[in-house]
C-alpha cells in the first residue's frame, strides 16, 4: 500500500481495494469529485457530474478495475509503471487506446488518488510519460448524432436498387455504394469486412421482422476479423436484397457482395473512402476523420446507449477484448462546420 495513503471522510483505502467499482461510483456522485477538477465553474459552485458523464466515468473506471483484477493488482498497490502498461496494451500490434483517451483514463485515476491524498500520485507520474504533442493529432473517435446520421442516409448516392429481372441498366456502381454504406452503418462493419463480404455470408431468407443475418468470417478480410454474426435490420435488408437482385441481373461473377467491377474484382479501401467522403460532404458534415470507422463508432455507441453490455458488443462487432468494446463509449459527436458553440458537445 502507498505509505501516504490517508483515508478520506468518504471511503477508506480498504474499500477501494475490496470493491473499487463501488467506491468510485460513490465518489463520482459527490462534490468531492468536482473538487478534483482542474477548472472551477465560473459561479464558483461545485456540481456533481451529470448522469451521462457519470455513466462514462463509471465505464472507464470499471475498465481499469477489471484490468487490475486480471493483473492481480489492487487500487492501492498499482504503480505508475503498471498504469503505463494499462494504457500501452495492444492487439495485433495496435494500441487499444489512443493517446488522448489514455490521458483521460489517467486523469480520472489522478483525481481518485488526489482525493485519497496519495503521494506520489501514480497516475500523475504516468501522465508525465505520455506524448502530449501527439495528442492533438490523436483525437478520440468520432461518432454521429441521430440528426447527423439521418442526414448521412439522406445524402447516400443514387436511389435504392430496383428489383428488375430484365435488361441491366447503368449506374449500378452508385447503387452498390449506396447499399454498402447502409450495411456498414446498420451492421457496424469495418471497411475490410464490407469489401470482403461474401455472398455465402448473407442469410438465405429474411426473418419475420424483415431482418437478415450476416455471418462475418475472416475470409477475404483483415486478419484481425473474428467470425461473428450480426443481424441487419429491415432498413438495411431493404437496401441490400434489391442490390443483390441487381447484381444477379448484371451476371457479375465471383463471391464479393460489393464487387469493384463487372468482372467481380475486390474493391479497394481507397475507393470506399472516396465514395463515403462524398456522402459526408453532401450531408454537410466536417470531412475530417469521416469514413467507415465513424459509422462503426456510431453503431457501437448506439448499442451501448441502448443497454448492450461491453461483452455483448464484443460479440456483435467480432472483437477480441471486452475492454475494446467498452471504449466505444468514449467516442464524441463532431459539430458540423460553422455550428454554434452552443451546439457542440
Amino acid at each position: 500500500m502507498h505509505p501516504n495513503l490517508i483515508p478520506s471522510s468518504m471511503s477508506t483505502p480498504t474499500s477501494w481495494d475490496r470493491d473499487p467499482i463501488k467506491a468510485f461510483r460513490e465518489f463520482v456522485a459527490t462534490t468531492a469529485f468536482a473538487e478534483t477538477g482542474r477548472r472551477l465553474p465560473i459561479d464558483g459552485t461545485l456540481r456533481i457530474p451529470s448522469a451521462a458523464s457519470a455513466k462514462i466515468y463509471n465505464f472507464m473506471f470499471a475498465n481499469v478495475a477489471g484490468w487490475m483484477l486480471e493483473q492481480g493488482l489492487t487500487f492501492s498497490t498499482v504503480t505508475h509503471t503498471d498504469l503505463a502498461r494499462f494504457i500501452g496494451r495492444t492487439v495485433k500490434g495496435k494500441l487499444i487506446l489512443n493517446s488522448k483517451i489514455a490521458y483521460r483514463y489517467l486523469r480520472l485515476l489522478e483525481r481518485c488518488y488526489e482525493h485519497l491524498n496519495v503521494n506520489p500520485n501514480p497516475a500523475q507520474l504516468a501522465i508525465r510519460h505520455i506524448d502530449r504533442a501527439h495528442m492533438t493529432r490523436d483525437d478520440a473517435g468520432r461518432t454521429l448524432s441521430d440528426e447527423q446520421l439521418v442526414r448521412f442516409f439522406a445524402a447516400l448516392p443514387a436511389e435504392a436498387p430496383q428489383r428488375r429481372t430484365s435488361t441491366p441498366f447503368e449506374g449500378w456502381k452508385r447503387r452498390r455504394d449506396r447499399a454498402m454504406q447502409v450495411v456498414m452503418a446498420l451492421a457496424g462493419l469495418r471497411v475490410s469486412e464490407a469489401i470482403g463480404l461474401l455472398m455465402s455470408e448473407i442469410g438465405r431468407q429474411q426473418a419475420l421482422d424483415g431482418s437478415i443475418v450476416l455471418t462475418i468470417t475472416p475470409d477475404e478480410k483483415h486478419d484481425t476479423s473474428h467470425e461473428h454474426t450480426i443481424t441487419l435490420p429491415r432498413d438495411g435488408a431493404d437496401e441490400l436484397l434489391p442490390w443483390l437482385a441487381e447484381r444477379e441481373t448484371l451476371a457479375i461473377p465471383g463471391q464479393f457482395v460489393f464487387p469493384a467491377n463487372a468482372a467481380g474484382a475486390r474493391m479497394t479501401r481507397k475507393t470506399v473512402y472516396v465514395q463515403m467522403r462524398a456522402t459526408f460532404e453532401r450531408a454537410g458534415m466536417d470531412l475530417a476523420r469521416s469514413g467507415g470507422r465513424t459509422l462503426r463508432n456510431t453503431f457501437a455507441k448506439q448499442q451501448l446507449d441502448n443497454g448492450a453490455s461491453p461483452d455483448d458488443l464484443k460479440d456483435v462487432l467480432g472483437l477480441a477484448l471486452e475492454r475494446s468494446a467498452a471504449d466505444y463509449k468514449l467516442t464524441r459527436v463532431k459539430p458540423d462546420p460553422g455550428a454554434n458553440d452552443d451546439d457542440k458537445e
